[in-house]
């Protein structure tokens, strides 16, 4: 829709144009949505029967809200794509800095203009997408941000005493008049910020210093909030939590499937870097069995969550990680490698809270033994659960790679191995191939060795194998039995 081409008041109003609040002008805009069956929030995956629904009952019922979830869980992206439910073109008195509808003025300088030039006052057009106003609540915020106060600046430029309303700077919220304004960690804000609030939220109008005022603003407010906050950083005071009409809970994927969608979609991968990488789709599942298992893992603090950008950056570095491989070794093209999730260790590092026994463990460690549980999690998908033979180890299809191993041999797969090094050494382990033609006979040849390497890993992580990390960069693998005989790990390994 091209921006209307009203100019005046009186144009405006023989063109029939009706004020609405920004809640009804929502809700008008979401019916339609639901009736037509348009998707109202684009790329939000995973919340089709839980939240959007809740956003939308909120909608309908012309609320406040508050978004509270976990870090990375969409709260803010959701908040920003309500103004998709916007008019795309909104009337305001031309030169307002609240956003004043010429039909319904509410500042000193709207009704002094309309007064003034009647229906000859000029009209300006506000696009949707400049009604969102957002704000991350910090210690620093302060009323005047917010709210306003008298400008000793303005006062003086225009000669006015302080008494004259004229002389205020008017804060974010009232230049919010007539638009979407969300504070993002809500907690964080002083509980005599939050005081301020209060009569916005339940009468529409502000207090400035000592200034008469009532100004029925009309904002629709979404506020976002983590539950860990409600302890730790600071709280919601109870008479706001009073005022904040409906309070809907956000959640992490609760499928893999999910996750890896939500990954994929938010993952920047390079064109040239997609033209000479492929991957199994395991791969792809491993990352995001990462996540679930650290949301689940003795280490991590589950009130801080586990965010899914922890699943980006490692979908991205897993990717870089086998494209710097390729480069360093020569290959022109290459494929994702278990061994390439060494790379992925500064995506977990980083984005996990850990609790006293993590710690102690170390971050380093924590992303080693996370990755570990992914793999064993996932082996019994691809391959027989080595606990069921447990029993009866001569009937277990492990035992002729596990023979190999035991008779003294080991095999070292380094990270930088070129494409051919890296197939002849999978090969060389007796039993190894058998065992992924037999479960995956129609894997093409690029899958067979990923599941070659993953086989190995896996055994390893039930105890049917000992892995090691190489000094050089890389995994090794030997015989369980001698490497809990022996003294300690050659010069090249780190045992873990």
């Amino acid at each position: 829709m091209n921006k209307p081409t009203i100019a005046t008041l009186g144009e405006l109003r023989r063109s029939g144009y009706v004020s609405r609040s920004i809640k009804e002008e929502l809700r008008h805009n979401l019916l339609r949505h639901l009736k037509e069956g348009k998707p109202v929030f684009m790329g939000i995956l995973g919340y089709e029967d839980t939240v959007i629904p809740d956003v939308e009952r909120a909608i309908l019922s012309k609320h406040n809200m508050i978004l509270l979830g976990l870090r990375g869980q969409a709260k803010t992206r959701m908040a920003r794509q309500m103004v998709d439910l916007l008019d795309e073109w909104m009337p305001i008195v031309e030169g307002s800095e609240i956003n004043d509808d010429p039909l319904r003025p509410l500042s000193r300088f709207a009704h002094d203009l309309i007064q003034e030039r009647g229906d000859l006052t000029p009209v300006a057009w506000v696009h949707r997408s400049e009604r969102y106003t957002e704000k991350l609540a910090t210690p620093d915020v302060s009323i005047a941000d917010l709210i306003g106060d008298a400008d000793p600046i303005k006062a003086a430029t225009l000669k006015l005493p302080y008494s004259d309303e004229r002389v205020i700077h008017f804060g974010l919220i009232p230049r919010s008049h007539r638009s979407i304004f969300v504070i993002n960690e809500l907690p964080d804000l002083q509980a005599r910020i939050q005081v301020a609030l209060f009569n916005i939220l339940q009468e529409g109008d502000i207090q400035i210093r000592g200034f008469k005022l009532r100004f029925p603003l009309d904002v629709q407010f979404v506020f976002t909030a983590n539950p860990e906050d409600y302890t730790n950083r600071g709280t919601i005071v109870t008479p706001l939590k009073d005022r904040i009409d409906s309070q809907i809970l956000t959640h992490y994927p609760k499928t893999l499937e999910i996750a890896k969608e939500i990954t994929k979609q938010e993952a920047i991968l390079p064109a040239e870097q997609k033209s000479v990488l492929t991957a199994h789709p395991l791969a792809y599942t491993l990352v995001e069995q990462i996540a679930f298992e650290a949301r689940g893992s003795e280490y991590v603090d589950p009130k801080s969550g586990v965010s899914a950008r922890l699943t980006i950056s490692a979908f991205e570095n897993l990717h870089s990680a086998a494209e710097r491989r390729a480069i360093v070794t020569g290959d022109s093209k290459t494929a994702v490698r278990v061994g390439d999730f060494w790379g992925v260790v500064p995506s977990i590092t980083g984005k996990v809270e850990l609790v006293y026994e993590g710690e102690q463990e170390g971050p380093f460690k924590v992303a080693q033994i996370l990755i570990g549980k992914a793999i064993r999690t996932q082996f019994p998908q691809f391959f027989p659960d080595p606990e069921s033979f447990k029993r009866s180890s001569n009937d277990s299809p492990y035992l002729k790679i596990t023979e190999w191993f035991r008779t003294g041999n080991s095999l070292d797969i380094l990270s930088n191995l070129n494409n051919a090094a890296y197939e002849q050494a999978l090969y060389s382990v007796p039993g190894l191939f058998d065992l992924v033609k037999k479960h995956h006979p129609k894997a093409p040849a690029q899958d067979q060795l990923f599941l070659m390497e993953f086989a190995l890993h896996g055994m390893a992580e039930y105890s049917l194998l000992s892995k090691y990390q190489l000094e050089r960069g890389g995994t090794g693998f030997k015989d369980l039995f001698q490497s809990m005989f022996s003294m300690k790990p050659g010069k090249d390994e780190e045992e873990y």
